[in-house]
């Protein structure tokens, strides 16, 4: 089906391909704007069930459920890339879906994303794409210390594997699952930020300043915004994010992570077609969310502005943090000037599990950044 420009207005049904935190947070910012809202998600439980007025709960392969919830929308989204092909092209019969099946195709899959990136000349790592442990050990010979990762999922640290030398190749490719993987050179990191763009379906795009990022163990800890690049760098950071969403011809939203070499060279790292942990801090820093930007784009409404009104950080809260079914102390991080809670409504905690973030505000970056981090060091489980 061919996307509508007219666009859809409030009263009408989004239809999320996804119920995690991401789409409750986005379902949330759609109700207050007047759509209603359901949802696909296999988890029964799914973080957005309770802002819906309907989940389907089905398997990602389900193309049935998903042709279902798209002839009870006027346009459907998504939350989460990994859903099957054949799963996009059934809802795209029935509904406008953004971003179009094979854009999110291309990004889904590390190897793909990495290939076509190289492909269209965008500026990456050294990387080689491997179907065999013996070539996982080739790859590491010639690029020398590396970072192993599975072509499928494994987000948030998971799938992947460091390695030092081509001995440890095997077990490398075999601990990140034993199919199609992809081989990364170690790079000597100044910094990691991320651009956040947004594009409607008549062609209007909206870029978000760079947020500055820090990871543990391949999961995001805190991030930033302004992320205090310089002016070239955060003008070359925001010409290729939009460069990059523009070539896949995204509709809807596009976070492009970013790395700073030492050298100050440009490289990217990962691309994801939906709205994104680094920009958490949009729902208080930016004169537009990223989570309203994004039901305007889908509906083709006018993007929303993206200036940092104030600057602001955001700190993940995992599941570490809840000890023998305890919570974390809540009170006691809201009591730091400028901190709120946001919890994603997820009924089980484990560790590394993403139960929520802290965000606040400050006069500066570095201070927004100072109080959420002073927020989070008095998040301990109640002594009651």
């Amino acid at each position: 089906m061919s996307d509508a420009l007219a666009p859809i207005l409030p009263g009408a049904t989004i239809g999320f391909l996804g119920g995690g935190q991401l789409g409750r947070m986005t379902a949330m910012a759609a109700r207050s704007m007047g759509y209603d809202v359901i949802v696909l998600d296999p988890d029964p439980d799914c973080s957005a069930r309770p802002v819906a007025s309907r989940t389907f709960t089905a398997k990602w392969s389900d193309a049935a459920a998903a042709a279902e919830l798209a002839k009870l929308a006027d346009v459907v989204t998504l939350e989460i890339e990994q859903i099957p092909l054949a799963t996009l092209h059934a809802v795209a019969q029935h509904r406008p879906l953004h971003p179009r099946a094979d854009a999110v195709h291309i990004v889904q899959d590390r190897a793909r994303q990495k290939e076509w990136l190289v492909r269209e000349g965008f500026p990456l790592g050294a990387v080689r794409t491997v179907d065999t442990a013996e070539e996982c050990t080739a790859a590491i010979a010639l690029l020398g210390p590396s970072i192993v990762k599975s072509a499928h999922g494994g987000y948030d640290g998971r799938g992947q594997v460091r390695v030092t030398t081509a001995a440890e190749g095997a077990a490398a490719f075999h601990g990140v699952g034993g199919g199609r993987a992809v081989v990364e050179q170690f790079l000597s990191i100044r910094e990691e930020l991320s651009v956040l763009v947004a594009r409607s379906a008549n062609g209007e795009v909206a870029v978000y300043p760079p947020s500055r990022n820090h990871h543990t163990d391949g999961v995001l800890t805190w991030a930033v915004i302004p992320a205090g690049a310089t002016e070239t760098l955060s003008r070359d950071a925001m010409a290729l994010a939009r460069a990059i969403t523009e070539r896949l011809d995204i509709v809807g939203l596009l976070a492009v992570e970013l790395f700073v070499l030492d050298d100050g060279t440009l490289l990217v790292n990962e691309l994801a077609p939906r709205p994104h942990n680094t920009y958490h801090h949009s729902e208080r820093s930016c004169a537009t969310s990223q989570f309203e930007q994004l039901v305007r784009a889908v509906c083709g409404l006018p993007l929303g502005d993206t200036a940092v009104a104030v600057p602001g950080a955001i700190h993940n809260v995992l599941g570490d943090l809840w000890v023998d079914g305890a919570p974390p102390d809540f009170a006691a991080a809201m009591r730091v000037r400028g901190v709120r809670v946001h919890l994603y409504g997820k009924p089980e905690s484990r560790p590394g599990r993403k139960m929520g973030h802290l965000s606040a505000v400050g006069a500066t970056a570095d201070e927004a950044l100072a109080r959420v981090r002073e927020a989070y060091a008095l998040l301990r489980p109640s002594a009651s």
